[in-house]
């Protein structure tokens, strides 16, 4: 697990790496499509299942988990900083417990709702409502991207119940789908032309090849087989590592308002744990 937190917690710096270089939803186009391909090249070479999985569970995966989550991200951090935007995308275990309530019928427990109203009170941190609000764009922006990936989890959880599919044909399809969701966008909407320099090939070849295909692979085999309102918890040590990774490497130190805001969240996601820890058992 230490292995798979350094794997994306160095994938946030890459990504706020990357952003001068070419356009978010260009990004989110070559990352999963690519990505996909990679996994796809696995399956031949392993002879595993190529058939498409479920299409409908499949595209919605790949439209919330995939398209939606990264796409809200990568335009978070355009003009964001990293600790701020993935600590807002790791709201995510929050998320996965109401959706989980309405979608598998998961009843949350007293210290969800706890952890929860811990969580808000963060967000309200961040957005700084006495002081005019500021740039919420980034906040609300990563704060949708951990709706979109906490009901992606919800989705894949319900895939596997339902279906049981081969964990990686399912994570190939549902990038892949993702990826050609997000196509059509990064064609239409104006922007600058990709800078293929060092740069971007250095951070889009860690991000493709250990940040999604690895990643993303090791991610869909924890919610595979654990109850999804506690598939999230074994990820809550990314954020951490990754304001800690910005503040080293990228100098964006937080302001005693954004650090209570971060320790309300993150004292949320821990009672939100530890109501999780009897199911898990």
């Amino acid at each position: 697990m230490f292995t798979t937190i350094m794997v994306w917690a160095g994938s946030w710096i890459a990504m706020k790496l990357v952003v001068p270089y070419i356009a978010p939803f260009q990004f989110v186009a070559v990352r999963y499509l690519s990505g996909s391909m990679v996994l796809f090249a696995l399956l031949v070479a392993l002879r595993r299942p190529l058939g498409m999985t479920p299409w409908k569970l499949t595209l919605l995966t790949g439209l919330t988990q995939t398209a939606g989550f990264q796409g809200f991200v990568q335009t978070a951090l355009v003009s964001g900083g990293v600790g701020k935007v993935s600590l807002m995308a790791y709201t995510m275990p929050f998320w996965v417990v109401l959706f989980a309530w309405w979608i598998l019928k998961e009843r949350p427990t007293a210290r969800h709702a706890i952890g929860i109203v811990l969580a808000a009170a963060g967000l309200v941190c961040f957005l700084e409502p006495w002081g005019g609000m500021g740039d919420a764009a980034p906040v609300l922006l990563a704060l949708g991207s951990g709706l979109c990936w906490g009901l992606g989890t919800v989705l894949s959880k319900r895939m596997f119940d339902l279906h049981a599919p081969d964990l990686m044909t399912f994570t190939a399809w549902q990038m892949l789908l993702g990826g050609l969701v997000m196509t059509p966008v990064a064609l239409w909407v104006p922007h600058a032309p990709a800078q293929w320099g060092w740069q971007l090939w250095t951070g889009m070849i860690y991000i493709v090849l250990i940040a999604t295909a690895a990643g993303w692979l090791l991610w869909l085999s924890v919610v595979r087989r654990v109850p999804a309102s506690i598939a999230g918890l074994s990820s809550l040590g990314v954020p951490i590592v990754a304001v800690l990774l910005a503040w080293g490497l990228l100098g964006e130190q937080p302001t005693l308002t954004e650090a209570a805001g971060m320790a309300l969240i993150l004292c949320g996601l821990w009672v939100v744990s530890r109501a999780a820890r009897p199911a898990a058992r």
